[in-house]
């Protein structure tokens, strides 16, 4: 019967969505890039063509589902290699505010407005952009925020966001810039510290003149 084989088909293919997604990695809803959302919308029209369709072999619909799993999973990996691709497919954080002052540039380029960062800081509780020391855009469409600090000993108001300056071996020249040192001073920092490859440094960061460094695993 009909109904019988349109029921099948849907515990079939639930599980085996729940094994691709499984597969594909673990993501938050809102962490979603945009690819991982094109595939999963994908997936699931393939998966509601598959059910409907009772008089055609689940095959012709499984087989373009196992491909676009193995796209995903590769790209995934490729990602995971090579930083530009993930900036590219994924976006890149941007920073909108710093020490207090709003970067137009950056919020135009993000197409991101006035209303929805002042929406956003005071969703943290943060009424006047004077205090914000840090606001970044995550790819995710998050807003992290970073207030300033007052000293006690300076009473003046003091960064508290730690910099990468190193992110899978690249550096990170944007970074570099916001504390207004230049690639040669970090490299010269790094092998006074006994680093001498950067591509062998999986992350490094920058606060108050210290920093921390973290090796590739060979």
């Amino acid at each position: 019967m009909e109904w019988v084989s349109i029921i099948g088909r849907t515990m079939l293919l639930y599980i085996i969505i729940l094994i691709i997604f499984r597969l594909m990695g673990k993501r938050e809803i809102g962490e979603l890039s945009v690819l991982d959302l094109v595939v999963f919308i994908m997936l699931g029209e393939m998966a509601v063509v598959a059910i409907e369709n009772t008089d055609k072999s689940l095959w012709h619909q499984l087989v373009p589902m196992t491909f676009l799993m193995c796209i995903q999973i590769i790209l995934s990996v490729i990602s995971l290699k090579f930083q530009r691709f993930r900036h590219l497919i994924e976006g890149e954080p941007a920073i909108l505010v710093n020490a207090g002052k709003i970067d137009e540039k950056k919020m135009r380029k993000q197409r991101y407005n006035i209303d929805d960062l002042l929406m956003q800081l005071r969703e943290q509780g943060i009424g006047d952009v004077r205090d914000v020391e840090y606001a970044i855009l995550e790819p995710s469409g998050k807003l992290s925020v970073f207030q300033k600090q007052k000293s006690k000993k300076s009473k003046n108001d003091t960064p508290i966001f730690t910099l990468p300056l190193i992110i899978d071996g690249e550096i990170q020249y944007n970074h570099l810039q916001m504390i207004e040192h230049t690639d040669g001073w970090l490299v010269e920092k790094l092998n006074n510290l006994g680093y001498k490859d950067v591509k062998q440094i999986l992350y490094c960061s920058f606060q108050n003149g210290q920093f921390f460094v973290d090796l590739k695993e060979n």
